[in-house]
């Protein structure tokens, strides 16, 4: 009787296995490349795999049964008696073999793919809470007047903010606090666990008839106990020495060291005046609501309104000036007042911020964001921002605005880095994750941005904003809109007021799958700001010339583009140096055929602001100029610019331009396909 080895041999299992194995691997290798040019799913390549390797037993029980003799399939003689037995035992043995064989390559490949070494990566770790660490959740208001709610939030502010400049502590961010305010039950040990602290403060605040009652107490979160409580019922002028004597306590409860320049800075009253007081919380509130609020512009100029307010009632207000100064900013950064009159507002309410607190750590953080969002100075920026750290230990934003100047110059790595910092101080920030994901975005490495939205949207499920930034990653990564879509059309079903926080999405994922009515309706709801690109200022007249000229109206295109020409040509006169206002006049010129001026305005932008200096907007300029010579018929200079753009990280994807109507007059050329395909991500 032959061995199983000689039987193995003989009917040329060996061979098939070994050729199986190597034919399986090439497949699966090319189909992992070629799924995704055609949006499939990324189930679909598992699935493959699973199908293949399930097919690798089932070969080898072939060639043991079956043999090619003379060009003919002929079934392999199994003997008689003991042999036939034998055989048949072996057959099943070879199976077994086969399948675990099969069973432990899918298990390799998961455990070594690229997604689920991420999704490995990605786990959160076991967090070592440090005992000198706290949250300090929003106080409950207790008055009949509504109106003094903006008193409570303003109570609980200062106390955080004090506490927040003892370097002794860990101290979390008020937007990650400020999630728990409500109604609702708190569970304070699950509250803790997830800001990742040790204890938690909570407290109620009671104004009415010229006093103030504030009660707070201090609680271990991991045993549920209360450490201290106290209770104070004094006059409403004494509410500021209130606020200082809780951080004090607190301290000492914590058993926290307390510098001298810390206990001074923690018994410095923001204001003598409580109006002012309200007005400065009430506009701080809407500046940090306005960052991914629409419309931003509304929001900005009317905490500016209220800002302006409080200082007319103290001229003394230090951190309304700073308040002032990063509203001034916004509105000159996002491009909705890009002006030297609002340069000049901030200016000033910086110098007043210096002047007053000249080396508070909200002075060095002012000066840090004007010199980066003003003029991209991010040497003189950082600089700051090291100043800032050392009186703001437990300010997330120094991390932040770290992490942004490293993307601007190509720092990546660093970038990510310096923003994870920052939600180790502010957790429930949902949009530093959104940052992260932006970034991973734009490097092509979607899978990683998925997952950092998922995070943020597991902190707050019923944004819209972030549930249609998750679901843009499949339009931008497979080129499918139909995620995006259904997410909008969700959203609005939800709650139609969403509808204006989600145009832009709308319109973008209507565009692509060419349905120019949907893009109709989004134009309805788009807001007045515009639909801007990232800060290159895009003038809603020039979403309606886009849509118009879709839809074959080129009447109506043409004057929308108008329009929106005569919108970017009074920005460029005001300021002939400002890149993003020149992109927008050129591509206006490129759409209504005026060649020679739309490529002089690009170039301009382009030399004006060089990837070299901004690693965000520079690609972008890169990208329109080549639509510019797109759409005046120089397709060379075109493909030139765009391999130029493809090349870096920047917002430039697979999806945008296998599908968005931009590039249509592009696509019958084969560079075209080749630069599409050169973006395509597994």
């Amino acid at each position: 009787m032959k061995t199983f080895v000689q039987e193995l041999k003989t009917r040329r299992v060996y061979r098939v296995a070994i050729g199986y194995i190597v034919a399986a691997g090439a497949t699966v290798q090319v189909v992992g490349t070629v799924l995704p040019i055609f949006h499939a799913p990324e189930w679909a390549l598992q699935v493959f795999v699973v199908l293949v390797a399930a097919g690798f037993p089932i070969a080898l029980v072939f060639a043991w049964c079956f043999d090619i003799k003379a060009g003919a399939i002929e079934i392999t003689d199994a003997g008689a008696g003991p042999v036939a037995v034998a055989n048949q035992r072996r057959l099943w043995i070879l199976a077994a073999v086969g399948s675990l064989i099969a069973a432990s390559a899918v298990a390799a490949y998961w455990f070594w793919h690229p997604f689920t070494v991420e999704w490995r990566t990605q786990q959160p770790a076991a967090v070592n809470i440090p005992e000198k660490s706290i949250a300090v959740l929003p106080f409950e208001n207790l008055g009949d007047e509504k109106q003094y709610a903006f008193f409570a939030d303003g109570v609980q502010d200062e106390i955080l903010t004090n506490l927040a400049k003892v370097a002794d502590l860990k101290v979390i961010s008020r937007t990650s606090v400020m999630q728990y305010k409500g109604g609702v039950q708190r569970n304070v040990r699950e509250i803790a666990k997830a800001l990742g602290v040790a204890h938690v403060v909570e407290g109620t605040v009671q104004r009415a008839d010229g006093r103030v009652r504030v009660n707070a107490q201090l609680i271990d979160a991991r045993t549920d106990s209360h450490v201290w409580a106290e209770n104070y019922d004094r006059s409403l002028a004494d509410v500021f020495a209130i606020e200082t004597e809780l951080a004090e306590k607190i301290v000492a409860q914590l058993k926290s060291k307390l510098s001298p320049e810390e206990k001074a800075a923690i018994e410095t009253q923001p204001t003598d005046d409580l109006a002012a007081h309200d007005l400065y919380v009430r506009g701080k509130t809407l500046i940090e609501s306005a960052i991914f609020s629409t419309p931003q512009q509304e929001s900005l100029v009317e905490a500016v309104r209220l800002l302006n307010q409080a200082i007319k009632r103290d001229a003394s207000f230090a951190l309304a000036y700073y308040q002032l100064a990063h509203a001034h900013d916004l509105l000159y950064l996002v491009g909705v007042d890009h002006t030297p009159a609002r340069l000049a507002m901030a200016d000033a309410a910086i110098q007043s911020l210096a002047r007053l607190r000249p080396n508070s750590g909200e002075a060095h953080l002012a000066v840090a964001k004007h010199f980066y969002w003003c003029y991209l100075d991010y040497d003189r920026a950082r600089q700051e921002l090291t100043l800032a750290q050392k009186s703001l230990p437990n300010d997330p934003v120094p991390f932040q605005l770290a992490g942004y100047i490293d993307r601007r110059q190509g720092r990546w790595a660093d970038s990510t880095k310096n923003l994870e910092r920052a939600i180790e101080l502010d957790p429930q920030n949902s949009a530093f994750l959104q940052q992260i994901a932006l970034s991973y975005q734009c490097l092509g490495r979607f899978a990683e941005a998925a997952h950092a939205l998922d995070r943020a949207i597991a902190l707050t499920p019923k944004d819209a904003v972030l549930r249609a930034a998750r679901a843009a990653i499949e339009l931008d990564w497979h080129a499918n809109p139909r995620p995006l879509l259904s997410t909008v059309e969700a959203s609005i079903a939800e709650d139609s007021g969403e509808a204006k926080n989600v145009a832009e999405f709308w319109l973008r994922a209507s565009l692509c799958e060419r349905d120019f009515d949907a893009a109709l309706r989004a134009l309805a709801v788009l807001p007045v700001d515009g639909c801007y690109d990232d800060t290159v200022p895009f003038p809603r007249t020039w979403c309606e010339g886009i849509v118009a000229r879709m839809r074959g109206d080129a009447a109506a295109a043409r004057k929308a583009f108008a329009d929106a020409r005569a919108e970017a040509a009074d920005l460029v006169a005001k300021q002939p140096d400002y890149a993003n206002a020149l992109c927008v006049l050129g591509m206006a010129d490129a759409a209504l055929g005026h060649k020679d001026d739309a490529i002089r305005e690009g170039r301009r932008a382009v030399e004006l602001l060089p990837m070299t200096k901004d690693a965000i907007i520079g690609p972008l300029l890169v990208r329109n100029l080549a639509l510019i010579y797109t759409w005046t018929g120089e397709k060379d200079l075109a493909f030139e610019q765009l391999s130029i753009a493809a090349k870096v990280p920047s917002y430039l994807s697979y999806g945008q331009l296998r599908l968005h109507p931009y590039w249509d007059p592009l696509r019958s050329d084969p560079r075209f396909d080749k630069i599409v395909a050169s973006l395509a991500r597994q």
